[in-house]
C-alpha cells in the first residue's frame, strides 16, 4: 500500500500512501497525504482505516530509496 494513490470510500479524500500502521486488536491504518493545493500550500495529511481505501490502479505506486534518510513525516495516530 506504501506509495499508492488511494481514495478514500467514505469522503472521497485522496493523496499518496506515506506511512501505515499496525496494531495488534486490528483497524490498520493509513497515513494519506494529498497533493498540493493551487496556492502552494500542502493540506494536512490524515490517517484512514485502510478497509476504507481504494487503490488507483492506474497510476504507478511511488518508490523513493531513503536508506541514506530514513524518518516519518508524521506521527502515527493515537488510539
Amino acid at each position: 500500500m506504501l506509495g499508492n494513490t488511494v481514495t478514500d470510500k467514505v469522503t472521497g479524500f485522496k493523496g499518496v500512501v506515506t506511512g501505515v500502521v499496525q496494531y495488534l486488536t486490528g483497524c490498520n491504518q493509513a497515513l494519506v497525504v494529498p497533493p498540493m493545493s493551487a496556492d502552494g500550500k500542502l493540506p494536512d495529511s490524515q490517517w484512514f482505516d485502510v478497509q476504507r481505501l481504494d487503490i488507483s490502479a492506474d497510476i504507478p505506486a511511488i518508490v523513493l530509496d531513503n536508506a541514506a534518510t530514513p524518518g516519518c513525516d508524521r506521527a502515527p495516530p493515537r488510539r
